[in-house]
């Protein structure tokens, strides 16, 4: 059992930090072995897996719930960027889309996302010409997974409400 309890020990420790897709454990256990000896052999891995997840430490549905949550209030970001990121973990595009389907009420849509960000940065961008407000909070939005219609929705708001409010 090629030192099946120190490759265990070292997943857990793994997992300590945040929760973790499959893969993203899969894969760290895959890179122990490089400098550090021998690493656990793939059967050694099937088993660590094996155990986390009987365990309730691996659960790919609850990091995907995580994540999302993550994504959406803590540190806002668009759903297209979600789901790579998450696609990148190695989670499945179909419990992707279970996901946010289930917790579609928790969720707050993304216009109203956008919306926070924009409010934000508006002192940042307050004088500026229309193009270039549309440049920098685009480059913004953009970065952050949103969408061009839900982008270009939100600083509509913001450049219309400046727009009406006098100019001091």
């Amino acid at each position: 059992m090629d030192g099946f309890e120190k490759f265990y020990d070292k997943a857990l420790r793994f997992l300590s930090y945040r929760p973790r897709s499959e893969k993203e454990v899969r894969d760290n256990l895959k890179k122990k072995s490089f400098g550090h000896g021998s690493g656990p052999s793939e059967t050694t891995i099937e088993l660590i897996i094996k155990k986390l997840k009987e365990q309730r430490f691996l659960d790919d549905k609850g990091f995907t719930r995580w994540w999302i949550e993550q994504r959406t209030l803590v540190r806002p970001t668009g759903r297209h960027l979600i789901k790579v990121e998450l696609k990148k973990k190695g989670v499945d595009k179909e419990l992707i889309d279970e996901i946010f389907n289930e917790i579609e009420d928790v969720v707050v849509n993304e216009l109203e996302l956008a919306r926070k960000l924009v409010q934000r940065k508006i002192e940042k961008y307050r004088g500026m010409d229309r193009q270039r407000i549309y440049q920098k909070l685009g480059g913004f939005l953009s970065r952050r997974g949103f969408d061009y219609d839900t982008i270009k929705n939100a600083i509509d708001e913001f450049i219309s409400k400046e727009e009406e409010s006098p100019q001091s």
